[in-house]
């Protein structure tokens, strides 16, 4: 069994739950782009839903605000370059 703390989000903050920072961290991009390499469009799909999970669990415990930015910190980063 590794001992070693996986890079996965931490609900209800959506915190990494290996280090701590808002996720996906850098490591989970990593991890995401070189499972999904192939196929932007699925990862892009797949952080979507992610994004649209984490904003109404984010929005329940901020008085149903939802948090800025989270398009750029789930789904921007990984759209295909040129």
């Amino acid at each position: 069994m590794s001992r070693r703390r996986e890079h996965v989000p931490t609900r209800p903050t959506w915190r990494c739950h290996a280090c701590g920072i808002a996720w996906p961290c850098s490591a989970a991009k990593l991890r995401l782009l070189a499972e999904y390499g192939h196929d932007r469009a699925a990862l892009t799909v797949y952080l979507a839903t992610l994004q649209a999970e984490a904003a109404g669990e984010l929005a329940g415990s901020d008085h149903g605000a939802s948090p800025p930015g989270l398009v750029d910190r789930f789904v921007s980063w990984a759209r295909p370059r040129g």
